[in-house]
C-alpha cells in the first residue's frame, strides 16, 4: 500500500505540475488525472490471476490518461 500512495505522488508530481504550470486551470480534468493515475497504481500492484482483465482494465487506463491529457492540451491551444 505504502508503495500504491509513493507511485500515485510521483506521477503526480512528475505528470501534473511540469506540463501544465502556466495552462488554463482545469480542475475536473485534473481530479480524473489524479483518480486515474491512483486506479492504475492500484491495478499495476494487484495479482496477476485475473484472466488476463487486469492486464487490459491496466491498458484501458493508460488509454483514459493520455485521452484526458490529450483534452487538457486540446482545450489549452484555443
Amino acid at each position: 500500500m505504502r508503495r500504491t500512495v509513493i507511485a500515485v505522488a510521483v506521477a503526480f508530481v512528475l505528470g501534473g505540475f511540469s506540463q501544465r504550470a502556466f495552462a488554463e486551470k482545469q480542475p475536473k480534468m485534473e481530479e480524473a488525472l489524479v483518480h486515474l493515475r491512483y486506479a492504475l497504481a492500484a491495478l499495476k500492484s494487484a495479482s496477476h490471476d485475473k484472466g488476463g482483465h487486469r492486464a487490459k482494465a491496466v491498458e484501458l487506463t493508460e488509454k483514459a490518461l493520455d485521452e484526458v491529457n490529450k483534452g487538457i492540451a486540446f482545450d489549452n491551444k484555443r
